[in-house]
């Protein structure tokens, strides 16, 4: 292998699997905040947009758990009050934080600053738009593509009540004992979400090129299994990937239809009626038939023939890059 090639990002293909458990994965603003689920069929979705959003929460809080562990094992340092490794910074653009007239300048008249230092630019692509501006990152290397429920979700409703502070009415009036949420918790009951995603390494190269390197890449694909893990909510306490699935292509051009490489490895409903919801008084595969490796015809088109659950393991380079500089 080259040395240009050693340090090239792979182009790869991925499905996350995500099981729901009496939980909201991703709730929808025009219906109230109701699990997300398509009006023809009732599948659930989960957006691309909400899944990243978990990533880049273990990035932006740097003082908790996954983010220092994580960042050691990529020889990351803290220095100072920035985290940085070879000039990347490791900042997340979108934050109720960032500073829009700093970006503005960044992008006006330091674009390759602006590149070195938010993570998710470089990784998931800008959507800080602004008038007068320059240059920008029009899309990423990495994306999350729709996830839908394998078969139609049950949503749960009811209402929350909790004490509330005597004093809660106006001025001079004693408040309600008690406050009430009609219909606030909204649930889907079971169910299993496939969710694409895809790593292409031409976003990141050429002037209008996001600068993204293996490293960020690495470091997207050790937080994955921790998405949902350590991000746990009232309304979304259990909610877990069972499997993320990722494989390479032999050649940055592509070697495999990711059509079908989605279709293989999409769990499937036991029994005749595939539209009827999942429960979750039973085991998951006592419900649905999840494959578990790829027919070994297509394995072939892998690189290496490797199939990786990234929840269980990494490609080697992965666990080689902090040695790489």
């Amino acid at each position: 292998m080259s040395n240009e090639n050693k340090y090239a990002i792979p182009r790869a293909t991925g499905l996350l699997l995500i099981e729901v458990c009496n939980s909201n994965p991703n709730g929808d603003p025009d219906q109230e905040s109701d699990p997300r689920r398509r009006s023809h069929d009732n599948r659930g979705m989960i957006t691309g947009v909400s899944f990243k959003r978990k990533i880049r929460d273990l990035v932006l809080r740097k003082d908790e758990l996954v983010w220092p562990k994580v960042a050691s094992t990529l020889g990351i340092k803290n220095n100072g009050d920035s985290w940085d490794k070879d000039s990347f910074k490791f900042e997340i653009l979108e934050s109720r934080n960032t500073n829009r007239n700093e970006v503005n300048q960044l992008l006006n008249h330091q674009f390759d600053s602006f590149k070195k230092k938010f993570w998710d630019a470089r990784v998931f692509g800008n959507t800080f738009l602004e008038e007068g501006v320059s240059e920008t990152i029009r899309s990423g290397v990495a994306q999350f593509g729709l996830a839908v429920s394998v078969s139609p979700v049950r949503v749960h409703r009811l209402t929350k009540t909790k004490l509330a502070p005597a004093q809660s009415g106006r001025e001079g009036e004693e408040g309600p004992s008690r406050g009430m949420a009609p219909l606030a918790h909204r649930v889907v009951e079971h169910g299993i979400y496939s969710m694409p995603f895809f790593i292409n390494p031409t976003g990141a190269q050429g002037k209008r090129g996001t600068g993204c390197t293996r490293l960020d890449i690495v470091l997207l694909l050790k937080l994955i299994r921790y998405a949902y893990a350590h991000t746990k909510s009232d309304i979304r306490p259990f909610v877990e990937i069972r499997h993320a699935w990722y494989a390479e292509h032999e050649d940055d051009l592509g070697s495999f239809s990711e059509f079908e490489f989605i279709e293989k490895l999409t769990p499937k409903r036991k029994g005749l009626d595939r539209d009827t919801p999942s429960v979750s008084s039973i085991s998951l595969n006592d419900q649905y038939d999840v494959p578990a490796e790829l027919p070994q015809d297509f394995k072939g088109k892998l690189k290496n023939g490797k199939l990786y659950d990234l929840c269980v393991e990494l490609p080697e380079w992965c666990e080689r890059i902090k040695g790489e500089g």
